[in-house]
């Protein structure tokens, strides 16, 4: 079962965006991509929220989920929402498989 999770990150004067551009730059997005039992990590900006960035983030399951807000790359995630000043809304989807009949 899938676990997907979209955090909203929303700052003042284009922070939003630096903090995902720096999250790119610094090796930390493919540093979370390569971890066990990621399966999606992708920003994207809405178009009618210049200040937010979105962030989709897909783990194979709970455990996977567990693990990565353990790690230390969570400790560089909230240093750098620190540094950009960002409020966080989380929203988060379980998909749930059908068995094949």
């Amino acid at each position: 079962m899938s676990l997907t999770v979209n955090l909203y990150y929303t700052g003042k004067n284009g922070n939003a965006r630096k903090f995902a551009e720096e999250m790119v730059s610094s090796g930390i997005v493919d540093e979370v991509r390569a971890e066990e039992g990621n399966e999606r990590y992708e920003y994207f900006f809405p178009m009618d929220d210049p200040e937010t960035v979105l962030l989709i983030d897909r783990w194979r399951d709970q455990e996977a989920l567990d693990i990565h807000h353990k790690s230390e790359m969570m400790k560089k995630i909230a240093a750098l929402r620190d540094k950009y000043e960002l409020r966080l809304r989380v929203e988060r989807y379980d998909l749930i498989e059908k068995e094949k009949q």
